[in-house]
């Protein structure tokens, strides 16, 4: 049995809340899951203290026995350091200005700064 740890949905429309839980992986997202250890809250500020909160104990259980957490979870529990923070790619090279656009940004800068 593969576990993971991740994210069910519990909020209202267009009202996101999400308990962070371990579970089998082939369970549904909002279906079975075997324990609840965390929560998450989006609609909260970044820097509020209640917007993440993790059971740290019972997640370094989990992860001692084999749960994988998802790309998201990993994320807060790197930044709760219960695990090493995984590299976050920002933005990919292609959305990045061209040439042009580079150049007509150096350009103002410049203006601005004269």
């Amino acid at each position: 049995m593969s576990l993971k740890i991740r994210l069910a949905r519990a909020g209202a429309k267009k009202r996101p809340y999400y308990h962070i839980v371990v579970a089998d992986s082939r369970s549904p997202r909002d279906g079975r899951f075997i324990e609840r250890v965390g929560s998450y809250n989006p609609m909260l500020p970044s820097d509020h203290a209640d917007r993440v909160r993790l059971v740290a104990e019972r997640i370094t259980h989990w992860l001692s026995n084999g749960a994988q957490p998802t790309d998201r979870v990993a994320r807060f529990l790197g930044n709760a350091g219960l695990a090493p923070k995984p590299t976050w790619n920002e933005q990919p090279k292609k959305s990045a200005p061209k040439k042009r656009a580079q150049e007509r940004a150096a350009a103002a800068a410049a203006a601005a700064a004269a």
